[in-house]
């Protein structure tokens, strides 16, 4: 094997071991802390810990009785959370030295949401600066490595969240989802990843990138356990006015009820040039499986996916200069020091605080929205992910789900694409259709390239019709065994 990788030790407990007290808490934090002690060096996954915190979680569940623990969904389960996730008292840096110091005094619903289950918080982990990326290299607090091969990427922005599920420094973590943000980590890094329908899980406590695009959801090593912890943290919420009250189902409850009747799409735009030909191979053999267990694979067309990746780099980027003029030394976080003048400690405090590839985005995003511009290039992108959206409505009349790659290519190496941000952005060509259109989806490990990297499949469902998703993933992870 060309490079390497940690050594893992055996995979944690799942949830529902935990939650039947088959495993004890205290137990499963512990090898959570000793897999963090050993790798998190090497691997940078974490940026901080909450071990006193955690230890008394995992006491507290210990200590109640069977018939208690049994109410709790996520009852003893060590997770992390991107650190673009709120928790009282807690630092929050969205991993950027403009929030450095920063502990806000509130915590995200989603995060309260598995707190309130039972589940035990061990820490905040590292991304991509203000979720702005994809490799994880962006971060203020440098890159995090892939645990399954220590010279590549980890993928973006949510690649702590990725890489702390694969080297067992957690059972589940949280991310977020703008443009691929949970789905490519998981491919490049050999877990499951789910993006929710926009509004499906409350974005309160979201330090904000793109509000139209953001999505909070979970990373674990099964599909189950995934599905499990979706069902702690979707529904509506109050604090957040995107939140949808469209009843959540419970999302175990079909999840192995097979692939045979559903009608699986597999759109030609997906499959063509920049498609690496072992993700192809694996991604097609993976569908002829589907289809041999007594799914019905379609050919559809998305026709106005090559549009994508510019709609989204000026959707995204529009909605990031505006989300993020309110870091400017006045409220919080970073304030530069010898700036004497109101206007000198607005720029002197952003030029300090923001890295390279979020002044870009500002840049760029400042651009589309100014005056004599606007229509030409953020009023036409909007027009275009209409576009995009009709193409899926359309498609779902068709068929139940739609199956592709989740990434061009498996994870590559650090240092890569550092210096050519189109060929970077690019690697988002098949994820970011989700996120205009609103839709939910998922990438599950479906097989792994000559050099033992991993490759995802992508499962993509109607809004709010997480549950088919997951059924079709949970039907890859028992084909893949």
């Amino acid at each position: 094997m060309a490079h390497s990788s940690l050594e893992f030790q055996k995979a944690l407990p799942g949830i529902g071991a935990l939650r039947t007290g088959e495993v004890r808490a205290e137990a499963a934090l512990q090898k959570c802390l000793d897999a963090i002690d050993a790798h998190n060096g090497e691997v940078n996954a974490y940026l901080s810990l909450d071990r006193e915190g955690a230890g008394a979680s995992a006491r507290h569940i210990d200590a109640l009785s069977g018939e208690e623990r049994a109410k709790l969904p996520m009852a003893g389960v060590p997770f992390g959370i991107k650190d673009v996730l709120t928790v009282e008292g807690m630092p929050a840096t969205a991993s950027s030295k403009i929030l450095e110091g920063y502990r806000p005094p509130y915590t995200a619903t989603a995060v309260q949401r598995l707190i309130d289950a039972g589940a035990v918080l061990v820490g905040k982990l590292n991304c991509d600066e203000f979720a702005m990326g994809s490799s994880n290299e962006n971060s203020a607090y440098g890159p995090v490595k892939n645990p399954r091969a220590l010279d590549r990427v980890p993928g973006g922005s949510s690649g702590g969240s990725a890489a702390a599920v694969a080297a067992n420094m957690a059972v589940a973590t949280l991310g977020t989802d703008t443009g691929g943000s949970i789905r490519q980590p998981a491919s490049f890094c050999g877990v499951v990843g789910v993006l929710p329908t926009y509004g499906r899980v409350s974005r309160y406590g979201l330090i904000a990138f793109a509000s139209s695009l953001d999505r909070v959801g979970p990373f674990a090593h099964t599909v189950r356990d995934a599905a499990e912890v979706l069902g702690v943290i979707a529904g509506h919420d109050p604090m957040d006015a995107t939140s949808s009250s469209v009843p959540v189902p419970d999302y175990t409850e079909k999840l192995d009820a097979g692939v045979k009747g559903l009608r699986l799409g597999v759109p030609a735009e997906y499959f063509a040039e920049g498609l690496d030909p072992e993700v192809k191979r694996a991604v097609e053999d993976t569908i002829e499986q589907l289809r041999s267990a007594g799914a019905e694979v379609k050919p559809i067309s998305l026709p106005h996916t090559p549009y994508a990746i510019p709609t989204y780099y000026v959707i995204a980027t529009a909605e990031a200069s505006a989300n993020l003029a309110r870091f400017d030394g006045v409220r919080y976080g970073l304030r530069a020091p010898e700036a004497n003048t109101l206007a000198a400690m607005y720029r002197q405090t952003r030029d300090l605080g923001f890295g390279a590839e979020v002044k870009r985005r500002i840049l760029l995003g400042t651009y589309v929205l100014s005056a004599g511009y606007y229509d030409a290039y953020y009023k036409k992108a909007q027009q275009v992910r209409r576009l995009l959206a009709e193409d899926f409505l359309r498609a779902f009349e068709e068929v139940d789900a739609i199956v592709t790659p989740t990434a061009p290519t498996p994870a590559f190496r650090l240092g890569e694409k550092s210096d050519d941000p189109l060929s970077m952005y690019l690697a988002d060509i098949y994820t970011v259709t989700a996120n205009l259109a609103g839709i939910c989806g998922a990438s599950v490990p479906c097989g792994t390239s000559r050099e033992g990297l991993p490759i995802g499949i992508q499962i993509l469902g109607r809004h709010f019709d997480e549950a088919t998703v997951l059924r079709v993933g949970q039907a890859v992870e028992t084909l893949q065994k």
